[in-house]
């Protein structure tokens, strides 16, 4: 599935200029800066309008009443979820990533993440050691 959706992502990146395929084929840094750069504005757009779905502002009535946090469109914040995803995959193109190397760096990761929660993660102590392994 996750197949289908790079796929379907590099169908409409394509209309708008961005060549997640050629960019694979031949990689080249400015170009994949330049499309990784617009597609993080658009992601911390997302992320904004994400969380503008739930009373987070300390000062509205809202969180005077003690619903400081609670969703109040639900819709909307599944939409804002399902448009970061259209950019989250963007930026795995634009890093020439295509599904089988995010589903790879995944559990790469996921083994990492794991480690962390059965060794007591701290912040303190953290290093980036134990990434450096992911290929």
């Amino acid at each position: 599935m996750l197949k289908e959706l790079f796929a379907k992502q590099a169908e409409l990146n394509l209309r708008t200029g961005f060549d997640a395929k050629a960019l694979k084929e031949n990689f080249d840094s400015k170009t994949a800066g330049v499309w990784l750069s617009n597609y993080i504005a658009a992601m911390s757009n997302e992320l904004e309008e994400l969380r503008d779905c739930t009373f987070w502002k300390h000062w509205c009535k809202e969180a005077k009443e003690g619903r400081r946090f609670e969703i109040h469109d639900l819709q909307n914040a599944r939409v804002e979820v399902i448009d970061m995803l259209f950019f989250w995959i963007s930026l795995a193109q634009c890093l020439g990533l295509d599904s089988d190397d995010v589903m790879r760096l995944y559990e790469q990761k996921l083994k990492i993440n794991h480690n962390r929660q059965s060794n007591d993660y701290s912040m303190v102590n953290k290093t980036e050691d134990d990434n450096k392994d992911i290929v």
